[in-house]
């Protein structure tokens, strides 16, 4: 695994904290017009009790790369490079009983649509005692208990009743709320959270999210964050790893990353929040649209929408380079980007 600087998504982190160390992830698609690279070289670490955020539009790479991570992609796609160490395996390159194995005890995840992810078949209480008796080989009794304290741990209201209940029965956000039990059932050492708060209310996604940070505190996980809500990654998250057309763009910590952007996609994000918005101004957006993927450019990925474009960048695609303390971005013209 290289250690390269430019290359990672590095923070002032002992290493013992890092439990997850994705390098190099790249994953194709195999589609009716021909392959597609939907992840390229995507590298980066989570620590223990942080929360790193994987931020951009949707179309970007950030649940490819979740569900690579956890060995749920479709069938259409292949990993083609890479390697995810947790502690001492490779999940990536993990056969199937050792994916069974770190299921839910390492790495767990949650999904953004709870009422499919959860099997409308069975009672709540039974989906919740199932990772204790496969896991941990407890019987009907006692994983129904440990269910229960699951259940009052997310805030379920009368967790002993609604243990007979169905999916269905529940709202979106206990729902979810039950999700997120599934998933830290055996404090997992890292937690994804693919867009938890989607289709939540504004009370409800605050609820989540406190629920989350809670949980990350008392376990001590490292959290993956994958959204397109800058004000979500601004308030939650401790790191940020911008993507875009299936590239790590850009890489530090929120506060500086947000307070001082080093790539144009990530000021134009920045700059299109409303922020002093008034009635009749003219919002800010990024022009154009991302490439199509059958049609990558060879230069930078971001050329077609970027005010800085050059020569230079329609020719040579930029690395991901230190930009600063634990930061880095991959555009040939960093020091740029704030005059934008």
């Amino acid at each position: 695994m290289t250690a390269a600087v430019d290359h990672r998504l590095s923070a002032d982190t002992d290493d013992a904290d890092t439990v997850l160390s994705v390098d190099g992830l790249t994953v194709d698609i195999r589609t009716i017009s021909g392959t597609v690279r939907a992840v390229n070289d995507v590298s980066f670490d989570a620590h223990r009790g942080e929360t790193l955020a994987l931020l951009g539009e949707s179309g970007c790479g950030k649940s490819m790369t979740a569900t690579a991570l956890v060995g749920l992609l479709e069938p259409v796609a292949d990993i083609v490079a890479g390697t995810a160490m947790l502690k001492d395996t490779d999940v990536l390159a993990a056969d199937r009983k050792t994916r069974r194995k770190i299921a839910g005890t390492e790495l767990a995840i949650v999904f953004q649509d709870a009422l499919t992810a959860l099997n409308p078949l069975y009672t709540v209480g039974t989906q919740l005692a199932e990772p204790f008796r496969i896991h941990q080989g407890m019987g009907a009794a006692e994983a129904k208990r440990k269910a229960v304290e699951l259940m009052a741990r997310v805030g379920i209201p009368q967790p002993e009743t609604r243990l007979h209940s169905y999916p269905h029965q529940f709202s979106g956000g206990m729902r979810q709320r039950l999700l997120i039990a599934m998933a830290v059932a055996l404090n997992p050492s890292v937690l994804i959270a693919d867009e938890p708060t989607t289709a939540l209310d504004v009370t409800v996604q605050a609820q989540i999210m406190a629920l989350l940070r809670d949980l990350r505190a008392e376990y001590r996980m490292a959290v993956v964050l994958i959204t397109h809500d800058l004000a979500l990654v601004a308030e939650e998250a401790d790191r940020v790893a911008v993507m875009y057309a299936g590239n790590i763009v850009e890489t530090g910590r929120v506060a500086d990353v947000f307070a001082e952007p080093r790539h144009p996609y990530t000021k134009g994000l920045l700059n299109s929040v409303p922020v002093n918005a008034r009635r009749g101004d003219e919002l800010k957006s990024i022009g154009g649209s991302p490439p199509d993927l059958h049609n990558i450019p060879e230069g930078c990925v971001y050329q077609a929408r970027c005010p800085l474009a050059s020569d230079l960048c329609a020719t040579t695609r930029p690395s991901l380079k230190p930009v600063g303390s634990g930061r880095s971005a991959a555009c040939h013209f960093p020091e740029e980007v704030p005059n934008v």
